[in-house]
């Protein structure tokens, strides 16, 4: 996707992170919040379609209790999330108003979207608040979600809200005006990477450079997002918050902050699904011989390429599968479980009766169940 053909876009999720919406920690923004909305109800009237994930809840109830300091306790921090949700949501439904657009709050752990059936039910709801003319306003749910849930980031969090609604284009707003190619803060003469392939390797080598050089979640969750989101042919574009009219330019196709690009079409929404599930219940060693067969055949994985497996895992659910260097090349959905597989790791289908005593599948993982990474 070039920037002249993001006027055409019609999908965004626009992703605006805590230092944007909270003037670094100090509570909501309101004024500045009231602008980016403006901007977005301009592209609704123009035919876009529009979701918003938003960070601040954590921000914005700490400043409604006075505390100064970001708690550590998981339980407190989840308290003040739950306040902040109020003033938030309050906050961004008052700015759609005073446009004539109604908004939806929609909360997701990352077992919303893991399970497979409720991956689905959020999937409806988005596309169906879409057609309505609706703003999803999407938030990761602190309140309930503990650290095994966690997406960790909301960078995450939009990117893979962009593979659910299969989006046109991610944009992540944040406090500096895009990646640079070297630590800005370290070296004067850094540039601002305009354009990139999302799986460029000079991208690596920035990040390298830099864990912190966009601030929050910093340069590599960045690029970690785009990639995610480039599953679904997704393009992203992350620039600085403050620019004015930043989301109009975007959409005008002006060279405003860095232009992500996919470099692969989009994959089936099942296989986007698996790809997307970062919680993955144990890890399938393989051969050689196996690996070939995934990457370059599309086969199946077959028992008899499985050198070790790892986790205590049960049948249906996902696992990663890395070659013998440790490298993760797949993830799938298992049809036994890590005690069956341990069993018969290294055998040949037709001895899996007799090893355990029935067969469920001759595969361990089907090709319809798997996806390359």
């Amino acid at each position: 996707m070039s920037r002249e053909n993001i006027a055409v876009t019609s999908r965004w999720v626009v992703k605006i992170g805590s230092a944007l919406l909270t003037a670094d920690g100090r509570g909501l923004d309101r004024e500045r919040l009231g602008v980016w909305v403006d901007q977005m109800a301009d592209l609704v009237n123009q035919g876009h379609e529009l979701i918003v994930v938003s960070s601040g809840a954590v921000a914005e109830g700490m400043s409604r209790m006075g505390w100064k300091c970001r708690p550590t306790s998981l339980h407190d921090l989840q308290a003040a999330a739950a306040i902040g949700q109020m003033g938030l949501v309050k906050a961004w439904e008052s700015c759609f108003a005073r446009r004539d657009l109604h908004t939806a709050q929609i909360l997701l752990t990352h077992d919303d979207l893991s399970n497979r059936k409720r991956y689905l039910n959020a999937h409806s709801t988005l596309r169906t608040l879409l057609s309505l003319g609706v703003i999803p306003v999407v938030n990761e749910n602190d309140t309930v979600a503990n650290d095994e849930l966690r997406f960790g980031d909301n960078d995450t969090l939009a990117a893979l809200v962009a593979n659910l609604v299969e989006a046109d284009l991610l944009v992540l707003l944040t406090d500096k005006p895009g990646l640079y190619d070297r630590d800005p803060g370290k070296h004067e003469n850094a540039r601002l990477i305009k354009e990139s392939g999302v799986n460029s390797a000079q991208l690596d080598e920035a990040a390298g450079e830099s864990c912190s050089g966009l601030g929050l979640g910093g340069m590599i969750t960045k690029i970690r997002a785009a990639r995610v989101a480039a599953r679904s042919a997704t393009a992203t574009i992350i620039a600085g918050g403050t620019e004015p009219a930043v989301l109009q330019r975007i959409a005008l196709g002006e060279e405003v902050g860095t232009l992500l690009k996919p470099t692969q079409q989009s994959t089936t929404a099942r296989k986007r699904w698996l790809a997307g599930q970062l919680q993955v219940k144990g890890a399938l060693t393989l051969d050689d011989g196996a690996v070939a067969m995934l990457r370059n055949k599309g086969k199946s994985l077959l028992a008899i390429g499985v050198t070790e497996a790892k986790g205590d895992f049960r049948r249906g659910e996902v696992v990663t599968c890395v070659d013998r260097h440790g490298s993760e090349i797949a993830r799938g959905l298992v049809n036994y479980s890590g005690d069956e597989i341990r069993r018969i790791k290294g055998k040949p289908s037709t001895r899996i009766h007799e090893i355990l005593g029935y067969i469920d599948d001759d595969e361990l993982i089907h090709r319809d169940d798997l996806v390359i990474l």
